[in-house]
């Protein structure tokens, strides 16, 4: 069985095109159930409107198939609560400048 930190990983592969960082450190994961070989991810976008909002969602779901153990995932998208930067690792955040 998959582990969250391999899932985790797995979602660092997975890049915000504008901002150029992963999923993971961005904070847009909110949740993650693993329940044997099936994986279901809650997420968030930087914006509502995210232009590439169907395309994050596919390379997550796909990232997460490609965990050994992970036969099938589901990636909810979720804007509640809504993402804010807040929710990037502190030192990321001002090296961004935010």
């Amino acid at each position: 069985m998959a582990t969250e930190a391999e899932i985790k990983k797995a979602l660092r592969k997975v890049k915000d095109p504008e901002l150029n960082l992963d999923l993971v450190v961005l904070g847009l994961i909110y949740d993650i159930r693993i329940d044997g070989a099936r994986v279901d991810v809650t997420m968030s976008l930087t914006s509502p409107g995210c232009p590439v909002a169907g395309q994050l969602l596919d390379q997550a779901r796909e990232a997460v198939e490609s965990v050994p153990g992970v036969e099938h995932a589901e990636v909810e998208l979720t804007f509640s609560p809504p993402w804010t930067a807040n929710r990037i690792n502190p030192t990321i955040r001002a090296a961004l400048g935010l």
